[in-house]
């Protein structure tokens, strides 16, 4: 069965589709929506990562993590005090570039 729910997620496929030489769609599908609402598979995701991640001579837990978001202007009413920062930067809701000299 674990074969099969890996077949469908790697080739992208409906699971009506699967080969006739697999077992049939309606049972590989309520095993894997019945792991999925246990919490089996993202248990099994976990364990498999830790273990490819000690495989490769690393920690099962990653010590550094990247976070990424978009810069997202205010608008020119927007009060500047609860405009925010942007890496360091002030973000106001005026366009970008060089302001005006006041």
């Amino acid at each position: 069965m674990l074969d099969v729910v890996r077949y469908v997620v790697d080739n992208g496929v409906k699971w009506a589709n699967l080969p006739r030489d697999l077992p049939p769609c309606r049972r590989v599908h309520a095993f894997a929506r019945r792991w999925q609402v246990t919490g089996l598979l993202v248990e099994l995701h976990d364990r498999l990562r830790d273990k490819v991640r000690e495989r490769e001579g690393c920690s099962p837990d990653p010590t550094a993590a990247i976070v990424d978001s978009q810069f997202v202007r205010a608008a020119a009413n927007i009060p500047r005090p609860t405009s925010g920062w942007n890496g360091g930067k002030p973000a106001t809701g005026t366009a970008s570039g060089p302001q005006p000299r006041k």
